[in-house]
């Protein structure tokens, strides 16, 4: 009977078969063999066994004892040739003075080989070898080191930790044997900026470098600029190997943008590199270790036949190698670092990929044009106490609830600072040396009863009024950067209260400081509720205010009638129709949601008719968006605002009172207090709102905040949604409809101890219990869970909620449904807040099926056969919405502007437009067929860099101000667009392709229509204008 040939081994399977013309001892073949098995590796190359079979049995079973204990092995191959030249057989042969005993003792100079590896970044990590022990006892790996000294001698010091060793060996290890064995490309790739180098590689696609590209063609390209060099290396390599909507087309190469590196790894470990791509925002990490040594990492998604438990852990296998050895980029090498989860907003964004982002950095380097830097020499979780001593907090969940935060704000408050001496950090957004500040630790002020006792919380902690609030000096708060935003600075106002990150002598501080006029300058005071270990919008007018179905709902249970809700509706609909025909209203409700250019408002501003069918276009694009708002309960409402609450500084305030501070300073009388997303009946407050005669001492004529008290048995904060003062935003009315009909029901209690609901897995443990290896695979393991085995629990805990809720609003059910519904809510509630806090208590929070719900109201937008048709509240709004916009939505007649078209525009203009924009075209069918979350990102920019280069072509510059072009080219040019974009638009049936003119000849045709027309124009900024119209 014929039988299958065996199969050969899989990537990850210990040892491959060994070529018997390799032979080795016994003893050596088995230390291999065991090597291989221990740490996963495959079998070393021939190179490396021919190097140990020079060596003898006996040397080269001492190479493999200390190859064995090492902590981490990327290369054995790379490792046992090092360990063997640098051998005391070795340098004993080269030194010509070999003894015939099996143990060779060797004294003097270092050999070439080790000579050779002493270049500028590696002088300090390996030395020759100590004299063997006269009984021929295993020599360690290292027992000391080279260090700088004085010029009369070579210093050595000890190495204090064995770990450290270790560490320093493999570290040069690795470098060495990355240089050793590149190719002459991969060491001319490495003379290159490392964008540039990476540019070459993400072009390659699957290809090896070596097999495409010659040393000469890389040094042909040093000297080129980047618009250039990117054209010639696409040419060359990306036009053949990738597809064409992964070219990077970028034109401002030498601005301040963050270069964002993306490497993708699919389910066989293999990897690919992506960009690198430009964004105005940037992480915390990005600022600290630089651009170029972060990269951003996407494991390829498992599909669902792949998802078994047992497919799951053998990709989690692939996927863990690729984290234990580090992903190679030229000859970089970078680590595993940190992950996170963009939640609920990321995924709206790219709704087809997974909000979790993982970042690995570089940590070492053979390439000679590396400098050392931030990381060089260190372990991983050393680099991550650059960040603050993470490892102090009690457990794995802590840890990477602090580290995440940290590492990832996009815009944080820090104060530079000298660590341990070493090396200075670069922070650009607030330069303060703080040895010069004196931050002081103040208590927290705890919640107490009548008797002046303590309360504490059902988990035996004492309960405190002041969760995550301090103070800051004037001095220090003016100089915050003010109101960012995107990473755009917005218009500066004084700030009253400051949502930051400190990162401070080890410390992770996070919260929010108030400004205290009497505090000595240079002064920040901190409470322990702020210290987590370890957007900074300073306050401004707070934008215009909504309802939301979660607010609705409570509102409507709390007595609010349903013909409130629909009135407010009418008039928002009603206000969204304007918006198409009214200019004002056009100007006012939409100006924060124009294009990027502006030139929705420039067109309106320029007189165009609102008739046009591209502004048309754009206005019901607009007010679709309003629309959908709408239809979730996103409805504008009066006397509303969203404030950022702390605590009272003076104490002054009793249990039920808030200071509560607007436009013309502090306000009275009833308020009611509802902090997003609770979910309990008693979340929202109905709180009296009181004067402070002294708070003005304190924080001067500031503005926007609520101030809660700091006496009681619990804190207001906590009594909804167990919210806190590190920055949340409280929902504050002073409605009178409102406050008229609501009533308030208790506040929200934990029904359910919390010393019930225990923690799972290795999360429940502290960082310190871990060896340092085992402590990185827990982290990397659990990203892998997060990414690819994502908890649903907070969205399926809010949407049974929510189909529970609207059975209750429900006219006519009976009492005893309205009571079970109740109980069934109440129990979600717990498990909604326990979700939302379980990335930093480890708790594995899961729903139970007798909670889950079969049908949804109509209004969630499940499908038909899985809804059914909600006549509650929340169910007349949707209703309402989707019939008005049914009937205002028509099509949009295309036509021309007649002053633009009784003017002959000469034929070449035609001509030269009619082929770029047959190649616009073709580009973006290029750029829609990108598919997948990765792409969408970095959509907008592609789009952005496509029309900036038409602009480029048509003004000679920029944009139109900085035009070195003739207007009058410029002119007939524009008209030229305007034409062949609307011709090809009315040819198609498709309004948007008139886009095309307004977006790159939009300010030179908005200049043509008010000559045209005879109209007088002035200039307005842009703030300005948006003063004007509100």
């Amino acid at each position: 009977m014929a039988t299958n040939p065996s199969p050969p081994p899989p990537p990850l399977s210990p040892c491959s078969p060994i070529s018997p013309s390799d032979t080795l001892p016994a003893s050596v073949e088995d230390s291999l063999q065991r090597i291989c098995r221990d740490h996963s590796l495959r079998s070393p190359d021939r190179e490396a066994r021919l190097a140990l079979a020079r060596l003898g049995e006996a040397a080269s079973l001492q190479i493999l004892r200390e190859i064995a204990a090492s902590r981490k092995i990327s290369s054995l191959s790379g490792f046992i040739i090092f360990m063997a030249r640098n051998s005391t057989v070795a340098m004993a042969r080269n030194a010509e003075a070999l003894s015939t005993r099996e143990s060779v003792c060797f004294s003097g100079p270092s050999t070439p080989e080790i000579s050779s590896l002493r270049d500028d970044t590696l002088h300090h990590k390996v030395a020759p070898r100590e004299t063997a022990m006269a009984t021929g006892s295993p020599i360690s790996v290292m027992d000391r080191m080279e260090m700088a000294s004085p010029a009369d001698g070579v210093g050595e010091r000890e190495i204090a930790s064995p770990e450290m060793k270790q560490m320093e060996l493999e570290n040069a290890v690795g470098e060495y044997t990355m240089r050793e064995r590149a190719s002459r490309q991969m060491l001319a790739l490495g003379e290159l900026e490392f964008r540039r180098a990476f540019l070459i590689l993400s072009y390659l696609g699957r290809e090896k470098l070596e097999e495409k590209v010659s040393v000469e063609f890389i040094n042909s390209l040093k000297c080129l600029p980047m618009v250039q060099f990117e054209s010639k290396v696409w040419g060359k390599l990306g036009s053949k190997y990738v597809r064409p909507s992964d070219r990077i087309k970028i034109l401002d190469w030498y601005s301040n943008k963050t270069h964002v590196y993306r490497c993708h790894v699919d389910l066989q470990g293999d990897v690919t590199f992506k960009g690198p791509y430009l964004q105005t925002t940037k992480t915390h990490l990005q600022r600290v270790l630089g651009d170029d040594n972060v990269l951003l990492v996407k494991f390829a998604e498992m599909s669902e036949e792949n998802k078994s438990p047992h497919s799951f852990d053998h990709y989690c296998d692939v996927y863990n190698r690729i984290a234990e050895e580090g992903i190679m980029v030229g000859l970089r090498r970078y680590h595993f670092f940190v992950y996170k989860d963009g939640g609920k907003e990321e995924k709206k964004k790219n709704p087809t990929s997974s909000s979790v982002k993982c970042y690995f950095v570089r940590m070492e380097s053979g390439w000679d044009s590396d400098e050392p830097y931030i990381l060089s020499d260190k372990l991983v979780h050393e680099a991550r106490t650059i960040f603050m001593h993470v490892h102090t907090v009690p457990t794995v969940a802590k840890y990477l609830a602090s580290y995440i935060c940290s590492a990832l704000m996009h815009v944080l408050l820090h104060f530079e600072n000298d660590l341990n001496g070493e090396m200075q950090i670069p922070f650009n957004l607030l330069d303060i040396d703080l040895s010069l500040v004196d931050v002081r630790k103040i208590e927290d002020i705890p919640c107490t009863d009548e008797n002046g006792t303590i309360v504490k919380g059902k988990d035996g902690e004492p309960m405190i009024h002041t969760d995550g609030t301090g103070l800051i000096s004037e001095d220090l708060a003016v100089r915050c950067p003010e109101n960012i935003c995107q990473g755009k600075m917005l218009e500066a106002n004084q700030p009253l209260l400051i949502q930051f990150r400190l990162f401070y002598d080890g410390y992770a501080v996070k919260g929010t400081f108030l400004i205290d006029k009497t505090l000595p300058p240079r002064t920040i005071c901190i409470r322990p509720s702020m210290i987590k270990v370890e957007p900074d919008p300073s306050i401004n007018r707070p934008k215009r205010s909504f309802l939301s179905r979660y607010l609705i709902a409570l509102l409507h249970y709390g007595g609010v009638p349903s013909e409130y809700f629909l009135d407010l509706l009418m008039k928002a609909l009603e206000g969204a129709e304007q918006t198409r025909f009214n200019t004002r209203t056009a100007l006012k409700d939409h100006y924060a949601e124009m294009d990027d250019d502006h030139i929705t408002e420039r067109m309106i501003s320029s007189g165009v008719p609102l008739s046009e069918p591209f502004l048309q276009h754009r206005l019901s694009i607009f007010m679709a968006e309003q629309m959908k708002g709408l239809k979730g309960g996103k409805i504008p409402v009066d006397e509303c605002y969203y404030l950022m609450g702390t605590a009272d500084p003076t104490g002054t305030l009793k249990p039920n009172e808030v200071c509560v501070i607007l436009e013309n300073g502090q306000v009275s009388g009833e308020v009611l207090v509802y902090k997003h997303p609770g979910l309990h009946f008693g979340d929202m407050h109905i709180l009296t709102a009181t004067y402070i005669k002294d708070l003005e001492k304190i924080i001067g004529n500031a503005k926007y905040a609520i101030f809660f008290p700091i006496v009681g048995r619990r804190s207001l904060a906590d009594e909804m949604a167990n919210s806190d003062f590190d920055g949340d935003m409280y929902w504050v009315s002073r409605n009178p409809q409102l406050l008229e009909y609501f009533k308030p029901s208790k506040p929200w209690v934990r029904t359910t101890s919390v010393k019930k609901r225990q923690q799972e897995g290795p999360l429940k443990e502290g960082p310190l219990k871990y060896l340092n290896a085992d402590l990185e695979r827990v982290l990397f393991r659990e990203f892998l869970n997060n990414r690819f085995k994502p908890s649903y629990a907070i969205s399926a805990s809010a949407d049974c909620w929510l189909v529970y809720m609207d059975r209750l609003l429900t006219p006519n059910i009976p009492a005893e449904e309205k009571e079970s519904v109740r109980r069934k809510m109440l129990r979600l509630v717990d498990i909604y807040y326990d979700a939302l806090d379980a990335p930093k208590t480890g708790l594995k929070v899961e729903v139970p099926s007798e909670l889950y719900v079969k049908k949804y109201p109509h209004f969630m937008g499940r499908r038909d056969e899985d809804s059914y048709n909600s006549t509650s509240i929340l169910g007349l709004i949707y209703d309402k919405v989707m019939t008005f916009h049914e009937e205002k939505d028509g099509a949009i007649e295309i036509w021309q502007l007649p002053c633009f078209t009784t003017e002959e525009v000469p034929q070449p203009c035609f001509q030269l437009w009619n082929n770029r924009y047959s190649e616009y075209l073709q580009e973006m069918s290029q750029l829609c067929q990108m598919k997948g979350g990765e792409c969408n990102e970095f959509k907008d920019s592609v789009f952005r860099e496509i029309f900036r280069k038409y602009k480029q072509m048509l003004y000679g510059a920029a944009d139109y101000e900085e035009r070195a072009r003739p207007r009058n080219e410029i002119f007939n040019e524009a008209l030229a667009i305007y034409s062949i974009a609307y011709n090809k638009a009315k040819n198609d049936c498709a309004v948007g392709r008139c886009g095309f003119a307004w977006k790159v000849a939009g300010e030179a045709l908005c200049e043509l229509y008010i000559k045209k027309m005879g109209l007088k124009s002035i200039n307005c900024a842009h703030s300005i204008l948006r003063e004007i119209v509100g």
